[in-house]
């Protein structure tokens, strides 16, 4: 190869490179700036806004501090076996969560569900403290109605965190995960192998932390084809939850938004309801 040659090849791997970085910087910036976009994909409804649902609902307006109001159902079941703390997932809001989490009040479960800060007609900033402190203004809601050990936590997905954290702080009677992660770090490094999430993510949402700290029984379902939340993240997670608490249950062929569609997601609830 000429020197003259050489020098092309030379110059034209260094401009590769540079566009190689540029790229990365571009993506691993956008990450960062946009990440709630991305992260959270709420849907919302005028303040006016009727609810329909099949069974008797409370519609609250709860104000854990100034300038936020969070939008929350209370399902009210005919003699409850005691009632069902609800947090959903990224998506959505509750005039579709709402007829989801109807399918514990027909187990005859009372059932609170609330939307986050943005989401429905719930307002406020968010942030990742803002999850756990209107989280923990909803529990302290039901503690005043109920007695501590007829609360069951049940997270979905985004929520799994959320029902993570608020069980490591309290005494609940158990801990229900569907589709739950290691951390959002996690799930994010598993989009995005090459960057480093762990610096970009303001949002970390460490389950992996909070599990260890659960005093109550924990049930994890999860699918083994979800491509939201790998059911590997849901493996690491169970790996540091207390061994004599937790419950792993694996639904093969499952996704993330149609585990209640297998018999064997039925039968757990029935089993540890």
């Amino acid at each position: 190869m000429s020197f003259t040659l050489q020098n092309q090849l030379r110059k034209r791997l260094k401009n590769l490179f540079k566009v190689l970085i540029v790229l990365y910087v571009m993506i691993g910036t956008s990450l960062y700036f946009l990440q709630e976009k991305l992260l959270f994909l709420p849907t919302t409804l005028e303040q006016n806004y009727q609810y329909s649902f099949d069974y008797p609902f409370e519609e609250l307006f709860l104000k854990p501090s100034t300038n936020v109001s969070i939008n929350a159902l209370h399902f009210k079941a005919d003699n409850p076996k005691g009632v069902i703390l609800y947090f959903h997932g990224n998506a959505g809001d509750l005039s579709r969560w709402g007829k989801i989490t109807e399918y514990f009040v027909a187990k005859n479960y009372d059932v609170l569900v609330m939307d986050y800060r943005s989401y429905g007609k719930s307002t406020g900033k968010l942030s990742e403290q803002a999850f756990y402190d209107d989280a923990q203004y909803c529990y302290d809601y039901l503690l005043q109605r109920y007695s501590e050990n007829d609360i069951i936590l049940y997270g979905r997905s985004l929520g799994t965190g959320i029902a993570n954290y608020l069980a490591s702080k309290n005494k609940p009677k158990q801990l229900i995960l569907e589709t739950p992660y290691y951390s959002i770090v996690d799930v994010a490094k598993h989009r995005f192998p090459i960057l480093p999430v762990s610096t970009l993510l303001k949002y970390k949402f460490p389950s992996n932390e909070f599990i260890v700290d659960v005093n109550c029984p924990i049930t994890i379902l999860h699918g083994t084809d979800d491509s939201v939340v790998p059911y590997a993240s849901a493996e690491k997670l169970m790996a540091v939850a207390p061994k004599e608490l937790t419950t792993f249950i694996t639904i093969k062929g499952g996704s993330h938004n149609d585990l209640v569609a297998f018999e064997r997601y039925k039968e757990t609830i029935d089993m540890v309801l």
